[in-house]
């Protein structure tokens, strides 16, 4: 079972992956980081995605019909994609032993990168990551 620094390192090999992070959702702290930033900041970067993070995942807009009540310890999303001109950003949730506040943070080239991909890698990742 591979740790956050383990778990970036392959992310980072994934097709036109720009930088990835390992990041608290409930605090805004990077717990890992590799790669580039899109600001140039990674702990800017992660507090900026936390707060889209923390968003979708307590507003009962974003959450499964069946409902949003984190039943099991998981979040009722399991990953935001956001699209500009030049590359994507993946949110993808990570189920913990203890609040599941965690998610990985994938930021990928557009022009290089392949989405389908990594959205797939980045939930086995996440399945197989251990936090703490």
């Amino acid at each position: 079972m591979p740790g956050i620094d383990e778990c970036l390192l392959e992310a980072m090999r994934l097709p036109g992956a720009r930088g990835a992070s390992v990041v608290d959702w409930t605090s805004g702290l990077a717990l890992g980081t590799v790669g580039d930033s899109p600001n140039g900041d990674h702990e800017a970067t992660a507090a900026e995605a936390a707060e889209l993070a923390r968003l979708a995942a307590e507003h009962k807009a974003f959450a499964p019909e069946e409902g949003a009540d984190w039943s099991g310890g998981q979040p009722p999303v399991e990953d935001l994609i956001v699209s500009n001109r030049d590359s994507y950003h993946v949110l993808r949730f990570v189920r913990t032993t203890f609040d599941s506040s965690v998610f990985l943070h994938l930021w990928l080239g557009r022009s290089d990168g392949n989405l389908a991909l990594a959205r797939i890698r980045l939930g086995e990742m996440a399945e197989r990551l251990v936090v703490g």
